[in-house]
């Protein structure tokens, strides 16, 4: 049996090449592998120089499909790349523009091949645009939008938020998102069309809601002054006794005087007036002397099952063993290794228990290409060494 035969989810049926690549490209593989695709990874021959690679176990974003090693300035790889393109709903690449022209796999090349192919390309600055050829990073992409400015505390730098916006949200997401959005439309029209997502773009459209605030007056420029950014005594974190911290949140009226209430601090006459932001500062060092009073887990096992919206900051190791967490399997282990689960969940399509990340083996790599290709096809291509 083929591995995309044995493979549950809702996107079962979808066939997808990933030309490999470094940041979000990856990642947004692996969203569409956890839910049920067929995905297969093209991989170089030799390392990319990208420093030292960690062990294929920890690789995380690698999980749930094989992958197969080529030479692309070899025609013969490139002509079995286009026949495995010829087979796939989609296409994942994230190099810079221009790049996959120069190796004979650009978007023309490719959907002459397969006219109903969703070529998806994820940079940081977009095909086009003054900075389309200029190197960068998530910080740089986020940097542009606005969002970087709005992070951090009152007085202070802006906060790098990892590379969780950038590479991630505004690039993974919304290539999986638009990969999606194509093939759908594809399977009406019988058309193929590139999509370009840009980090730029992603995370502008996701900061929609909070421009719009700006927009209004409603989000000073001034960040770690407002409502969301640390500005509001009621939505921050806090240390508590231990030196960690607890996250406290109760915007709404009723869950605010509620948890007022059970830290005795109901009567303070500077905690009255919630909304007025002339008393946040007092009021912020009366609520941080007040957790200073106990440790973390035990301000959790006080509040956390109340309607006061306040949880303990936990870190990685911590998390999986959080009652909630651990009660909807939002992590799993595999060989070992702690993975968060696929998301979101199905209720009649069920993605599966995720496959642990496997090493580029010959082996390995006729298993993936079982799926897309003939046997005799397989053995020609690996006797003459076009793949590993």
């Amino acid at each position: 049996m083929s591995a995309a035969s044995s493979r549950c989810g809702p996107l079962v049926g979808i066939k997808i090449v990933e030309i490999a690549g470094i940041g979000p490209g990856p990642l947004a593989a692996m969203f569409l592998a956890d839910l049920g695709a067929t995905v297969i990874r093209v991989d170089r021959k030799e390392p990319s120089g990208l420093g030292a690679p960690r062990p294929v176990e920890f690789d995380l974003g690698l999980r749930n499909r094989k992958s197969i090693r080529v030479d692309l300035k070899d025609p013969a790889a490139v002509e079995m790349v286009l026949q495995l393109i010829a087979q796939a709903d989609g296409l994942i690449e994230g190099f810079r523009p221009g790049v996959m022209e120069r190796l004979g796999l650009g978007p023309d090349t490719c959907l002459a091949r397969n006219p109903r192919l969703v070529y998806g390309r994820v940079t940081g600055w977009g095909q086009d645009g003054p900075l389309s050829q200029v190197a960068g990073h998530d910080l740089n992409y986020i940097s542009i939008t606005g969002a970087l400015h709005a992070m951090g505390r009152a007085g202070q730098a802006p906060t790098p938020p990892l590379n969780v916006l950038g590479d991630y949200a505004g690039g993974s997401l919304y290539l999986a998102f638009g990969l999606l959005a194509g093939i759908l439309e594809a399977r009406g029209s019988g058309k193929g069309q590139v999509v370009d997502a840009a980090m730029v773009d992603g995370v502008a459209s996701i900061m929609t809601v909070t421009m719009g605030l700006h927009a209004a007056g409603m989000l000073d420029k001034e960040r770690g002054t407002n409502l969301l950014d640390t500005g509001a005594p009621f939505y921050d974190v806090y240390a508590c006794a231990d030196g960690k911290y607890i996250s406290v949140g109760p915007i709404e009226g009723k869950f605010y005087r509620l948890l007022l209430e059970k830290l005795q601090l109901q009567d303070h006459p500077l905690l009255q007036a919630q909304m007025d932001r002339a008393q946040w500062r007092e009021a912020k060092q009366i609520l941080a002397a007040r957790f200073k009073e106990r440790t973390r887990d035990e301000w959790a096992q006080l509040l956390g099952h109340l309607d006061v919206c306040v949880a303990p900051v936990l870190d990685f190791d911590e998390a999986p063993s959080h009652p909630h967490v651990k009660a909807r399997g939002t992590f799993v282990d595999l060989n070992g290794v702690t993975h968060p689960a696929p998301g979101p969940r199905f209720s009649r399509t069920p993605a599966a228990r995720p496959e642990a990340p496997v090493a580029p083996t010959t082996d390995n790599a006729i298993a993936a290409l079982q799926d897309w290709l003939s046997d005799a096809h397989i053995e020609a291509y690996r006797t003459q060494g076009t793949f590993i």
